[in-house]
């Protein structure tokens, strides 16, 4: 990798037993998806599509 550390964690958990990726951004915002491309582009589209818990929509 390279560049400085920003600080930002992004996690992603599998769902056992199933093809379920839950993703949870440095924001708070969460998401599920089955195709890991479709996780990582939600999670480097940061702001865009993110709304930490507790925000309504």
């Amino acid at each position: 990798m390279s560049g400085s550390p920003t600080g930002e964690v992004y996690r992603i958990d599998w769902l056992p037993g199933t093809d379920v990726l839950h993703g949870t951004c440095h924001c708070g915002a969460e998401h599920t998806a089955q195709d890991p491309v479709e996780m990582w582009e939600w999670m480097l589209g940061h702001p865009e599509g993110h709304q930490p818990r507790g925000h309504g929509a």
